[in-house]
């Protein structure tokens, strides 16, 4: 049948995660208080890395860039859901669902590039300290993040591409709490296996790619500090601890979520809070809390807003 010849689907309805009134609420106090904590906490790293000259080094550039992602990563999905808890109208347009997927993808794998990126910049602190200062000038760290924005975009073009080529023209019942590719792929009214594994190949081993290359570094990294014990690079993995924390807390879902075709099983929306709500919620206190400085530094800002 003809693309023309279906009737088109112009909006969603988003089943979000639960149709019990008691959880409902229970969610919606969770996420307001989980998108209230990631701003707060990520506009207080920001502000503290920007105004602290302490705080110049390459591996708080990248920390600062990373927590302007996740603000606006958890403002991609959290804001349609507590406006619909609200207001129970769980539908979405057709052309807003694919606005959301669009950022969702671009600043989402943006944030997997960005996270690879510190990985690198940890192991040429750890690994190759005398050619530190060299490799991760501001310079290079500009061009890094650049790339990983850059990544990011192309990326999600290519979903978005993809979606747009699907005809839908019902149900269009999405069991999910907001538009991302897998559920909407398993409404389309044609043959997907192909774009189901292009999809899978994009976003998935994008996943997997990066996954791979942060567990190289850190690999390399700890055989680096069993070898020079002496040296107190003891400290400097500890560092790195936390970066593994929030690593897992991303990846590991994506790579369930994206690295296998759409209709291959039932999507798990439940699995989809792990990155959409709680890697962004983690990463203000695991970076804080694992570094010293920015708590010292958090300290002198208090002070300075309190003086004046």
């Amino acid at each position: 049948m003809a693309q023309d010849n279906f009737s088109r689907v112009t909006e969603f309805i988003l089943m979000g995660l639960s149709d019990t009134q008691e959880l409902q609420l229970l969610f919606f106090t969770f996420f307001l208080l989980a998108y209230a904590m990631v701003l707060l906490g990520n506009l207080l790293i920001i502000v503290t890395i920007r105004t602290d000259p302490k705080l110049s080094s390459p591996m708080y550039f990248l920390l600062c860039n990373l927590s302007f992602i996740d603000i606006c990563y958890i403002s991609v999905t959290t804001p349609r859901l507590l406006v619909a808890q609200l207001s129970g109208h769980k539908a979405i347009s057709f052309e807003n669902c694919v606005a959301q997927l669009f950022f969702l993808h671009f600043v989402g794998s943006s944030e997997m590039f960005l996270l690879t990126v510190m990985a690198f910049d940890r192991y040429t602190a750890i690994c190759r300290p005398l050619h530190y200062t060299a490799i991760m000038a501001r310079g290079a760290c500009w061009a890094l993040v650049s790339a990983c924005w850059l990544g990011g975009f192309i990326h999600s073009i290519v979903q978005t591409v993809l979606v747009l080529r699907l005809p839908f023209c019902g149900p269009n019942t999405i069991h999910s709490y907001f538009c991302d590719v897998p559920p909407v792929v398993r409404l389309a009214c044609a043959d997907t296996a192909l774009t189901e594994w292009l999809m899978a190949s994009n976003s998935g081993l994008i996943s997997l790619g990066c996954f791979l290359v942060l567990v190289a570094s850190y690999a390399l990294i700890l055989a680096k500090v069993r070898a020079h014990l002496s040296q107190g690079h003891w400290k400097a993995l500890s560092t790195c601890a936390s970066h593994v924390v929030a690593v897992t807390l991303l990846f590991t879902p994506c790579i369930f979520t994206y690295l296998r075709p759409a209709g291959t099983s039932p999507s798990n929306r439940y699995v989809c809070v792990i990155y959409t709500i709680l890697s962004p919620l983690m990463n203000p206190l695991i970076y804080t809390l694992r570094s010293s400085e920015m708590k010292e530094s958090m300290r002198r800002l208090w002070k300075r807003c309190g003086a004046s």
